[in-house]
């Protein structure tokens, strides 16, 4: 009563709602990457089933009561139902002969139903037809009618879906499956969750989706989520959420569904094909093709073949899938491929660069020797020049003081009157001054003529003139024209003439003194 009242509740607050609960993009994406995750660990629960199958095997043998062998190999044939078809055949079949044997009609019957049931997956559906009508439902115990129904609603089931491609065929099946479904909502428990699951179906079929699609929502709140019955609701979910056009609801209750089936280790399904087709229509190729890939191999494991026929229908979209992938994958190899020629291509430019940088600072550091060796020679030179004239200075002062003691003062004045020992000084500080000049700025006299369009020709024997050591002295950055002059024993008017003349003749008359600094500069 509370269930109905609940039922009731919800279904007021859908229809106020415009159909309840809406399923966001967020929630479809989270479903379906917990599928992901499941898939990943479907070996597990595939393990953990043939474990307990292995169990229960193990303790079949001749020396247990009849009733527990009966009761061992319907447990048996429902672990390999939906998981391998043969198999659970087999032991349906050992059940029919072990409960004829001894006289168990009941249990002859359960077996016998079972196998009819699922007899339409391995493609005997006129055998199973035959066997399930064999049965005379008329002398079965009233307890019994609910598990026939069920039985027969499932076999016709079966064989409805497969004759998917022809409507009046699966008609044909079908009113018998809703045959069996009025029959099986009249015996059942109103308060069990398997008359909520088949009340839900025939609201479905009969188009009362808002209803169906309470009595559904309120069935999962009461039923584990890796249940076959959990699967099965949520597979009808998806079908009223794609009767509505809801495609978010579509793909989420269907990932619901598969989930539920892959922890069940469940092999006979149709929720994770359904899934991969419409993964496939929305181009998210990669899971398209890993749920159609276990689809189709869940049938092939299960060999039931009316699923490896449906399945199969799912091989173009498996193809499509797969060549989309390889595509991917080929376009992400290419753009992988660019990246490293881009990257070899950097790291050449980059080694290139470096080693250009190398080779300028090697140069640079010859220049740099160059230059500590030129200034070791011009500071050696200086102080050879100074050494000359202190020594020059020592030479002049004894004359002198010979001159003066010996009386011979006019021949002093005679000396320093006539200018020739400043000339002979002067001669000899220019021979030294242009010899260690030089030896600094070896191509000096070349670059000086490169600057002008009239060239400075020197005499047989001269290393530099007037010119020159004008121009000699400024690239030593002695611009104080006064020394200048007075070094050159020449008036300052006068070297203002030779530099004005020296200007006149160059190419550029305007950076005629930067040229002159630029000779022998260490540049890069």
């Amino acid at each position: 009563m509370n269930r109905l009242l609940i039922s009731l509740f919800l279904l007021c607050m859908c229809t106020a709602s415009g159909l309840g609960v809406t399923i966001t993009n967020t929630e479809v994406e989270k479903a379906l990457n917990q599928l992901d995750k499941e898939i990943a660990m479907r070996s597990e629960y595939i393990h953990t089933r043939e474990l307990r199958i292995d169990s229960i095997r193990n303790r079949l043998s001749d020396n247990i009561p009849a009733s527990r062998m009966l009761e061992l190999t319907m447990q048996l044939g429902d672990l390999y139902s939906s998981f391998n078809n043969d198999s659970a055949l087999i032991y349906y079949s050992r059940g029919i002969d072990k409960a004829t044997e001894i006289g168990d009609s009941i249990n002859a019957f359960r077996f016998r139903a079972k196998r009819a049931t699922i007899m339409p997956l391995s493609g005997f559906v006129m055998d199973a037809i035959s066997e399930y009508e064999a049965i005379d439902a008329s002398r079965l115990p009233p307890q019994e009618i609910p598990f026939y129904h069920t039985a027969g609603r499932q076999m016709y089931s079966y064989i409805s879906s497969f004759f998917i491609n022809y409507p009046e065929t699966r008609d044909y099946w079908n009113k018998k499956v809703i045959a069996h479904r009025d029959s099986l909502l009249q015996v059942l428990d109103h308060k069990s969750l398997t008359y909520d699951l088949n009340f839900g179906e025939d609201l479905i079929e009969k188009g009362n989706l808002k209803k169906a699609k309470v009595v559904l929502l309120e069935l999962l709140d009461h039923i584990t989520p890796n249940s076959n019955l959990y699967a099965r609701a949520c597979h009808m979910l998806a079908t009223i959420a794609r009767e509505k056009g809801n495609k978010e609801e579509v793909a989420y209750y269907l990932a619901l569904s598969a989930i539920a089936d892959i922890k069940g280790a469940v092999r006979e399904v149709m929720s994770l094909q359904e899934l991969g087709v419409m993964m496939s229509d929305n181009d998210d190729i990669d899971r398209a093709y890993d749920y159609l890939s276990v689809a189709l191999t869940n049938a092939v494991e299960c060999n039931a073949t009316m699923r490896i026929v449906q399945s199969s229908e799912a091989l173009p979209f498996i193809q499509k899938a797969h060549s989309a992938q390889v595509e991917a994958w080929r376009y992400r190899i290419y753009m992988v491929i660019g990246c490293i020629i881009v990257i070899l291509i950097v790291l050449v430019i980059a080694l290139l660069a470096l080693r250009k940088q190398m080779l300028k600072q090697n140069r640079l550091k010859i220049k740099l020797q160059g230059a500590n060796h030129v200034k070791e020679v011009y500071i050696s030179q200086f102080f050879r020049l100074c050494s000359i004239y202190i020594d020059k200075l020592n030479q002049f002062c004894k004359i002198a003081n010979r001159k003066i003691s010996s009386g011979q003062v006019d021949d002093l004045y005679k000396i320093t009157k006539s200018g020739k020992l400043v000339e002979e000084q002067s001669e000899e500080f220019y021979k030294l001054f242009d010899d260690a000049f030089l030896h600094i700025y070896p191509t000096f006299v070349d670059d000086v003529n490169d600057l002008l369009r009239e060239k400075i020709v020197l005499k047989d024997g001269e290393l530099l003139n007037n010119d020159l050591r004008i121009l000699a002295f400024m690239r030593l950055g002695l611009e104080d024209t006064n020394q200048v002059a007075l070094i050159l024993n020449y008036s300052v008017n006068t070297i203002y003439a030779y530099r004005n003349k020296l200007r006149n003749r160059a190419y550029d008359r305007e950076n005629f003194e930067q040229n002159i600094m630029a000779i022998g500069a260490i540049n890069e």
